[in-house]
């Protein structure tokens, strides 16, 4: 008498990895999120504070300080809504920018974890290494996505609160509306190149930590330490190995030609850097025991 064995299945019966978290997913559970919601109303609320402070400030008057016109981007703030824009993203690229990387990508795998939600998320079953590239995939979308609200945002108030003059450069001039238009692709590029810096640390560490905070703490404590050391005079050359060094790099665009030599080497700094960190987290989680 023969005994027939059932065939094993090799898994639940209608499971696909690739259809597990997908980034849809993981977009719709992010944005329900209130740090998200916070995260943009703060790169609006920039423009809009800057502009109440001219307009009915005590120094609206002009003289010695924002829009008062001196050729440089503080003294040309005023000039248009181009001229506008430029100078938010040199006060956003300064620190803003910089918390909000950190906060999309430092704020995912951490908080999954401090949430005890980590280890159900992968007994869905959810590949460890789609979980990771969801998450960073998500967490790159939110940060292009800030920083494009912070220019939108930034180009109509100041299109309502200073006119739609075309850009005006400390270096060389007034561009035409295209040639403006141009001009700020490129530095909202670059800009979005320099974040990945502190993007890719945040979310090394939030791989190796369940706390958000230390993750993203962690990631904008180091940026200013390399921000401070880079000022630093007496460490010669040394500072170019620095990737705070290419940070304003992108003002090579405001000349009469785009000069890309320092953008193209702070460009390429960023992203090994960024593959590197993520390299690391991918391997890290790999082995890690997760316990929560």
């Amino acid at each position: 008498m023969s005994v027939e064995i059932p065939a094993r299945t090799p898994g639940p019966v209608g499971y696909r990895a690739r259809s597990t978290l997908t980034v849809r997913v993981e977009l719709a559970r992010q944005i329900r999120r209130k740090r998200t919601l916070v995260a943009f109303l703060l790169v609006v609320a920039l423009p809009l504070i800057v502009v109440a402070a001219v307009k009915f400030g005590p120094s609206s008057n002009g003289g010695g300080g924002f829009g008062d016109g001196d050729l440089d981007l503080i003294g040309l703030a005023t000039a248009g809504a181009w001229n506008f824009t430029l100078t938010m993203l040199f006060f956003g690229s300064g620190f803003l920018l910089t918390v909000l990387a950190a906060l999309f990508l430092g704020d995912t795998v951490a908080s999954e974890a401090n949430w005890s939600s980590l280890r159900y998320l992968l007994a869905a079953p959810v590949p460890r290494r789609r979980l990771l590239r969801t998450k960073v995939i998500v967490g790159l979308i939110f940060t292009c996505a800030v920083l494009l609200t912070l220019v939108a945002a930034s180009f109509l108030i100041g299109l309502l609160a200073f006119g739609g003059e075309t850009l005006t450069s400390p270096l060389s001039g007034t561009f035409d509306t295209a040639e403006s238009a141009q001009r700020i692709a490129i530095i909202v590029g670059y800009i979005g190149l320099t974040m990945l810096f502190p993007a890719g640390i945040a979310f090394l560490i939030s791989v190796l930590t369940d706390v958000p905070l230390a993750a993203v703490g962690s990631a904008v404590i180091i940026t200013i330490v390399f921000g401070i050391l880079d000022r630093i005079e007496a460490l010669g050359d040394l500072r170019r190995l620095l990737p705070t060094d290419y940070g304003a790099a992108w003002l090579d665009a405001l000349g009469t030609q785009v000069a890309w030599g320092e953008m193209a080497i702070g460009a390429t700094y960023n992203i090994v850097i960024f593959t590197v960190l993520i390299a690391v987290a991918f391997v890290r989680f790999d082995r890690k025991d997760i316990l929560s």
